[in-house]
């Protein structure tokens, strides 16, 4: 079936492919924002940086303008850490959830992020304060009480999968696959849903919402496409993923980028990656300098979707 497991990711497509000198550009969230924003992709903007127990003291004073935000470590991985606060109800934090944070808390989980609890290898961090995305409506009919993303993997600047990873009340509205959101396969040459997968078991429904998975439009699918291949020209990894979500006011935002894709985006497909990678490593060996235009089509053309 062409799966890909993680010894296979590592040695054929991602230890080739990806110097290890190139690995700050996407492991620190900062860094990839202020290369994002060099090229002129649209990015959430940035609220507050929190880099000290200094900071720590003084950040909801800095916040109180703000209703609703992110807060997350700039050097995690895998959604660990991030926390979304929805609106404000007198002192407390709401988050998506319905659960309430006192600003206690609130300063707590910033000194965790400092401590390293969530960071790469443990080490020190920084907590990164940002604009929460409004998500377009068409995307909130089929998440729960949080902003979806959308995740393309690109191989040699080629996208070769994506997937919605759309929340549910059991994962607390985050877009995280293993806390129980689920992960929704996306056509790339139309940018339609086309399956569904929640703990690894088909679904066509969303298990709280009741609302239809399969054949939802992604909205500005061809700008998606060009946002993920120009994260690929800015950081010059052969072998990436690229988290977007769709704003209903400002569009798609590049949220981050992953050195490290996760292999789940398989389950929400139906296929295996080496399908996909396997016709990429062909077709690069054969054209090595096409454009980005030229690759989009290439992916949209000869990578085809597997229906629900």
């Amino acid at each position: 079936m062409g799966v890909v497991g993680i010894n296979m990711r590592n040695a054929r497509f991602l230890l080739p492919n990806n110097p290890r000198k190139l690995y700050q550009r996407v492991d620190n969230k900062l860094c990839t924002k202020a290369l994002a924003e060099e090229r002129g992709l649209e990015v959430p903007k940035t609220y507050l940086v929190v880099k000290s127990p200094h900071d720590v003291s003084l950040m909801e004073k800095q916040l109180e303008q703000y209703d609703s935000f992110v807060m997350k470590p700039a050097r995690g991985s895998g959604g660990k850490g991030v926390l979304v606060i929805d609106h404000r109800d007198g002192e407390f934090y709401v988050k998506p959830s319905g659960s309430r944070l006192t600003g206690a808390e609130l300063l707590h989980h910033a000194e965790n992020i400092l401590a390293g609890l969530y960071s790469l290898g443990g080490n020190r961090d920084s907590a990164l304060v940002e604009y929460r995305v409004t998500p377009a409506k068409v995307l909130t009919d089929i998440s729960f009480q949080g902003a979806p993303d959308i995740r393309i993997v690109m191989l040699h600047g080629y996208p070769v999968m994506a997937m919605l990873r759309a929340a549910t009340k059991e994962s607390d509205g985050r877009a995280n696959l293993h806390q129980g959101a689920l992960g929704i396969g996306i056509d790339l040459a139309t940018g339609l849903t086309v399956r569904a997968v929640h703990h690894g078991k088909i679904v066509t429904t969303h298990p709280d919402l009741k609302s239809s998975l399969i054949g939802v439009q992604m909205p500005n699918w061809d700008k998606i496409l060009e946002i993920a291949v120009t994260c690929h020209e800015m950081t010059e990894l052969g072998y990436l993923g690229v988290d977007l979500m769709i704003d209903q006011e400002k569009g798609p935002l590049m949220i981050e980028v992953n050195a490290r894709p996760g292999l789940a985006i398989q389950m929400a497909n139906g296929v295996g990656l080496l399908n996909r990678l396997l016709p990429v490593v062909a077709r690069h060996k054969e054209k090595p300098n096409e454009t980005s235009e030229e690759r989009i089509a290439f992916s949209q053309t000869a990578l085809k979707a597997k229906l629900a």
